[in-house]
């Protein structure tokens, strides 16, 4: 009878624990969400912007790009840091950043101050997302939970664009640009209280060793170059003297980060993660199927509004088929298919239907209608999507020890913004360079830009069909399941992939 008390007493507080996890990652997706929409969401303001604050075309582009170096240039150190020092300070820091930048971005009247404060937002946004996925399995080490959680990050990270550009044109055409910023300053100090409150801290490996100033300075300049190449490449060339000069000087200080880290007892970035096949073999996939999902994203919203004459609004209307079915199958469809037929297959056939939805972009012509084929396709598109992610993920993360776990976040945050820049890059070059050659001949300007697209889609497709190869021929388990070096696997905390009955292929 004495026990009774006691065992209510540990299921109250177990109940608290659980109900505490759970509130945590609505914290953590929030986060997310708040930097994946900034993404998009300025591209709706950029008019509006540029006619207030009396932008060049070419300045108008470091709104953007300002952005997209710095957040692609600090991933990785942040995400080592929070090794380091701890993830639940790193994540904190990073929204307190973003948020503060926001308020510049909303208060700037000049060029010069938005363009800096959009540099400190890229800086923001790495520092807190890169840690996301770490605190994610810490939290929750168990393979169904951990699939259902990761399933919710997914549809965040993959869902939020289409989201960012009904957000963006609503609050632009209601209200003014300014508001696209502003809206960050609660939700970022909401994430802040809440995030503070219920995350719990790993214990960092500490800064007793040192810190590889040096391999930080190289790691994140070579990194912000990089990005620098990719993303101006679309004003200069992607062959440029200019764009191959910027990209091998990355190249030159890339080599001497990893010449640096060889030698070092304490490096910021340890080498042995790029031991680890699943974690490599995955950002190669990812960013192939990162390249398809942006040209259709980025490059389907220029084909609505450009040639069918879309607006913002009914741009990102016609984008929910893909939102939602992402939803629909980041909400447990993908978990159940992972445990049923293994991860490495539900990817492959997720990226078949990635293909299938790209194909049918490039059938549409100029005068086409939203139903059937442009609703098919994006259909196609979301669930292709929404089943490739969670098991990208979860492989991914799988074998990277506990320890490391940061930097694995980084690099998963990296492969999907250096590839999809690399690659909407070179699309964009594709479908400029055909619908002038098309003009040229003679077509109308419509039909030029919809024969530029349509090679674009193609060409997409044909990365994204890569990316099968490379799944099936790299992401291989011995027997089904994830081997870990023995000294780690008592520390490691997860367990993502299915029992090897399930995972064998």
């Amino acid at each position: 009878m004495t026990a009774a008390p006691a065992q209510v007493t540990s299921l109250v507080t177990d109940a608290r624990a659980e109900r505490r996890r759970w509130i945590a990652l609505a914290v953590l997706c929030l986060g997310q969400l708040m930097m994946v929409l900034d993404a998009t969401i300025v591209n709706v303001a950029l008019p509006s912007i540029q006619r207030d604050l009396h932008f060049t075309q070419q300045n108008l582009t470091w709104v953007m790009n300002g952005y997209l170096i710095t957040f692609g240039g600090f991933l990785l150190l942040a995400g080592r840091l929070g090794d380091l020092v701890g993830r639940k300070k790193v994540f904190l820091a990073g929204l307190v950043l973003f948020t503060a930048a926001s308020v510049l971005c909303g208060v700037a009247s000049s060029q010069g101050l938005l363009i800096g404060a959009r540099l400190l937002q890229g800086v923001g946004g790495a520092v807190a997302s890169s840690v996301i996925l770490a605190i994610i399995v810490t939290e929750f080490p168990g393979r169904a939970e951990q699939a259902r959680a990761m399933g919710l990050y997914a549809f965040v990270s993959a869902g939020g664009g289409s989201i960012g550009l009904l957000a963006g044109g609503a609050l632009t055409q209601s209200l003014d640009w300014h508001w696209i910023f502003f809206v960050n300053v609660p939700i970022g100090a909401l994430a802040f209280l809440l995030g503070w409150a219920l995350i719990k801290e790993n214990e960092g490996l500490g800064l007793a060793g040192g810190v590889d100033w040096a391999g930080s300075a190289l790691i994140t300049l070579a990194t912000m170059l990089g990005a620098f190449a990719i993303v101006k490449s679309t004003d200069y060339g992607l062959f440029s003297a200019r764009t191959l000069g910027v990209g091998g000087a990355g190249l030159v200080l890339l080599g001497a980060f990893l010449w640096l880290e060889s030698r070092l007892a304490n490096p910021i970035m340890p080498l042995r993660i790029l031991r680890l096949r699943l974690l490599m073999g995955t950002s190669v996939v990812r960013g192939l199927l990162v390249t398809g999902m942006f040209s259709a994203f980025f490059l389907g919203s220029l084909y609505l509004e450009r040639v069918l004459g879309y607006n913002a609004i009914n741009t990102g209307l016609a984008f929910l088929p893909l939102t939602f079915c992402i939803a629909l199958m980041s909400m447990g469809l993908a978990a159940r298919g992972v445990e049923r037929f293994g991860a490495r297959s539900v990817l492959a056939t997720g990226l078949a239907g990635i293909v299938a939805g790209l194909v049918l972009l490039s059938t549409q012509g100029v005068h086409a209608s939203y139903f059937p084929g442009l609703f098919f396709a994006f259909l196609l598109l979301g669930l292709g999507a929404g089943a490739s992610f969670l098991p990208l993920l979860t492989l991914g993360m799988a074998d990277a020890p506990a320890r490391d776990a940061g930097l694995a976040s980084g690099i998963i945050n990296v492969s999907v913004q250096l590839f999809g820049a690399i690659g909407l890059a070179a699309l964009g070059t594709v479908a400029t360079d055909h619908a002038k050659s098309l003009t040229s001949a003679g077509h109308s300007v419509a039909s030029s830009l919809t024969g530029g697209y349509h090679l674009a889609y193609v060409v997409a497709a044909i990365c994204v069909a890569g990316g099968i190869l490379v799944a099936l021929l790299v992401l291989r388990t011995p027997g089904g399941t994830v081997t870990q070096p023995v000294e780690e696997l008592e520390a490691d905390l997860l367990e993502v992939l299915p029992e090897p009955s399930a995972q064998a292929a």
